[in-house]
């Protein structure tokens, strides 16, 4: 009796040893949920208060130029981007000074009263290119002060290609895409051709930052050139047309000998979206018909780059995927030249902000711009020639 009574006696010490340590898991339970729940309220708190009011401060104190008494901000973070707004306007400076030296040793103000026939491909936007007589003889016909832009050099692109390729005549009937308020289509209805200029509805969302920069065309009056053409034959030539190029409609398939575009392709979401437009417009055209394009081009990686945004730079694999699509499609790419240019100007990459001709009257007009900085990235532009299979 006495050891069963021993025995029941540590059989309930170890029911009740057994209830105390469940007690213990459980408060301990209790204890991990509430350190859990507290923890992510303060990460929630950092995140959502403390840390915003933190960068907030730092960044307050690297941009305020003064202290509260007046004295100067000495903040070692201060200090060290204090001076990069006018590092920005002494290069601009410097740049277009260096600009208008050469647009003075180079025979910029002379307008070649021919074009020259240059074999010309697919390459990039170079200063050479800007004081070669070529692009300057297509200038002078598009009423276009010569300069080293990069804008100035892709309508000069556009024209000479399309002369090159024997479009520049009568009959020939051209489409151009997202025309904004470019000269092209005056200059290619002066030449004969019959031009379907073409751009995004000025009603759609997209088109806001287009018409608030005077840059999209809802009608033909934007594009009137009456040195170029008068407005009677123009108006006869010329007509106009709501296209959306991520959706070209099927009833301009085959119905053109040209198809054109400037710096436009980069606009329509992805680099993809850009690569399927070439594509895509080529079902515009007759067979043999000529196909020019310029768009942003990433000069400075192969590798990474801008994509999935409102302007997405093309890498060099990215132009020689789309050839080697279009030339499994039949169609030919005339050859491709990625050199950079040796000119001295072909290494200035301008800063924003761009377009500061009232600041520096000069005469080249604008700081060099055949290089610029899109969101961190150096920038230029490339043309592309394609001929429509036969």
């Amino acid at each position: 009796m006495d050891l069963f009574r021993r025995l029941r006696g540590r059989a309930r010490r170890v029911a009740s040893l057994r209830r105390e340590v469940a007690t213990l898991r459980a408060e301990l339970e209790s204890l991990r949920t509430e350190t859990e729940r507290r923890a992510q309220a303060l990460e929630a708190r950092i995140e959502q208060d403390l840390l915003p009011r933190a960068v907030h401060a730092v960044a307050e104190g690297m941009v305020r130029r003064t202290l509260p008494r007046g004295t100067p901000n000495l903040d070692p973070a201060h200090l060290a981007i204090r001076e990069i707004p006018n590092l920005i306007s002494n290069l601009k400076v410097l740049g277009t000074e260096q600009a208008e030296r050469l647009w003075q040793v180079a025979p910029m103000r002379d307008l070649p009263g021919t074009p020259t026939r240059m074999g010309l491909g697919g390459r990039l936007c170079q200063q050479a290119d800007v004081e070669s007589p070529w692009l300057r003889y297509w200038l002078g016909q598009a009423q276009i002060q010569p300069m080293y832009h990069r804008k100035v050099w892709e309508t000069g692109f556009v024209l000479q290609a399309l002369w090159e390729g024997g479009a520049m005549r009568e009959g020939v009937e051209a489409l151009g895409f997202a025309v904004g308020q470019e000269p092209i289509p005056a200059v290619l209805a002066s030449r004969g051709l019959r031009v379907l200029a073409t751009d995004l509805s000025s009603q759609d969302p997209r088109a806001q930052v287009w018409r608030e920069t005077q840059q999209n065309a809802a009608e033909l009056a934007p594009l009137r050139r009456p040195g170029i053409i008068p407005d009677a034959l123009f108006h006869e030539r010329c007509a106009f047309r709501e296209v959306d190029m991520t959706s070209i409609p099927t009833d301009l398939t085959g119905r053109f000998d040209v198809v054109w575009s400037t710096c436009s392709l980069e606009h329509l979401g992805s680099i993809e979206a850009g690569l399927h437009f070439i594509e895509q417009a080529m079902a515009c055209l007759r067979p043999g018909g000529i196909a020019v394009h310029t768009t942003e081009y990433n000069a400075g990686s192969n590798e990474v780059t801008l994509d999935n945004w409102p302007t997405v730079l093309f890498r060099q694999r990215d132009i020689e995927e789309v050839a080697r699509r279009l030339e499994a499609a039949g169609h030919e790419v005339l050859p491709l030249d990625f050199s950079p240019g040796t000119g001295i100007l072909d290494g200035y990459v301008d800063l924003p902000p761009y377009g500061l001709a009232e600041t520096f009257p000069r005469t080249a007009s604008l700081p060099p711009h055949l290089r610029l900085s899109i969101d961190g990235f150096v920038a230029t532009s490339i043309g592309l020639i394609i001929r429509a299979r036969r």
